[in-house]
């Protein structure tokens, strides 16, 4: 999870280095989602997502930085799904774009979630 949310901070950073006409404003919140899953959410005020973009963001090797490798997102979603949850993205109202994802609160809850499979 670590991996996960240094590289969510880190991609808000990195939006955000050019935003020259506006305060540079990270915002990270947790919050309760149902009663067995938590919900981390990473908001910036960076230069934005297109539409388009936003659905090959955690695709391995794709990437929207001059210099990035496009490595990031998709270990993160990895990493997530191996939790057996979600992680996505969000166009803001103003400036920036929001990143999210949820993972269960505790640790059997992470055995609830798990697909069953039938054997013969």
């Amino acid at each position: 999870m670590q991996q996960v949310i240094l590289n969510l901070l880190r991609n808000a950073m990195d939006a955000m280095v050019d935003a020259h006409d506006r305060p540079r404003r990270l915002l990270i919140r947790t919050e309760r989602e149902c009663m067995d899953r938590v919900r981390l959410i990473v908001s910036d005020a960076g230069v934005g997502l297109d539409r388009e973009v936003m659905t090959r963001l955690f695709d391995s090797f794709y990437t929207t930085k001059s210099d990035g490798m496009g490595i990031g997102l998709s270990i993160s979603r990895s990493i997530i799904e191996k939790h057996h949850r979600r992680i996505w993205t969000e166009i803001n109202d103003g400036p920036g774009a929001t990143f999210a994802f949820s993972i269960p609160c505790r640790r059997e809850n992470v055995a609830e979630a798990r697909p069953t499979t039938k054997t013969s």
